[in-house]
């Protein structure tokens, strides 16, 4: 199933919920999604990668020229980008030469849109990957995927590809010492015969106690904005999501409500 896909390597700008103005960047390719996540809420769609398929990825260098013209085009207007944000159609980490095109564009920004933030949003499963999280410690905005604390949930939700364990990610998550933002979408409802909520009491004081050890800048807490693959999912309302974050922040950590 095709969900929401971005059909160019560098896109928008939009105005993004948590991101103000963003111009968006897609690794990955422009037809379909690619991801080592097939999380049951993503706006993308479902991942399906069929065997023998070629998945075309971006090249560096096309990035390179299609960054720099859009700044070069946006300098000075009102749609000058308050982010440059590597989203896009699965997860930006996967690409093979992620590292190397973070310092492409820290040099690109820092010569055509100075006050921009470079931010990434990604699901945390690449960061055993040393390369990865030495590109992620370089940008202002490293926002990591925690949907819940408890490993059963994790699998039912995210459905990460083979290889992908659940400790394997907080551990990841640990190792940035803090320098992140994590986000966490809450949401309710039923997939493939289990009823799934990540808002529980069982479910928050799991997520919490990671959250506490990972100690991150402060947390992203939303819910659905657009449609999800999977039919049935309850989008959490607003005030549910403040009473979510006010538990974060009796335990001394800043959040950020997206309703």
């Amino acid at each position: 199933m095709a969900g929401f896909l971005f059909d160019n390597v560098v896109f928008g700008p939009v105005y993004s919920r948590r991101l103000g103005v963003s111009l968006g960047i897609n690794l990955l390719p422009d037809n379909s999604k690619y991801c080592n996540f097939n999380c049951i809420y993503c706006e993308c769609g479902w991942t399906e990668i069929r065997k023998g398929e070629k998945i075309v990825l971006p090249k560096r260098e096309e990035l390179i020229i299609r960054l720099s013209e859009k700044l070069k085009e946006l300098k000075g207007t009102v749609n000058e980008p308050d982010t440059i944000t590597f989203a896009g159609n699965g997860e930006p980490t996967v690409h093979p030469d992620f590292a190397a095109i973070i310092d492409d564009t820290i040099e690109i920004r820092n010569k055509y849109a100075p006050k921009a933030k470079i931010s990434v949003l990604s699901n945390a499963s690449m960061l055993h990957k040393p390369k990865v999280v030495e590109a992620l410690k370089k940008i202002e905005l490293n926002i990591q995927t925690l949907d819940t604390g408890i490993e059963k949930t994790f699998y039912q939700i995210n459905q990460p590809a083979a290889g992908i364990a659940f400790n394997k990610v907080v551990e990841g998550l640990l190792a940035f010492d803090g320098r992140l933002i994590l986000q966490t979408l809450f949401f309710r409802g039923a997939y493939n015969g289990n009823f799934i909520d990540n808002t529980t009491t069982e479910e928050l004081e799991a997520w919490l106690h990671l959250v506490q050890k990972i100690n991150p800048e402060y947390v992203m807490i939303y819910s659905i904005d657009r449609g999800t693959p999977a039919k049935n999912l309850e989008k959490i309302g607003e005030a549910e999501l403040n009473a979510i974050a006010g538990i974060v922040e009796k335990v001394g950590i800043r959040t950020a409500v997206y309703a």
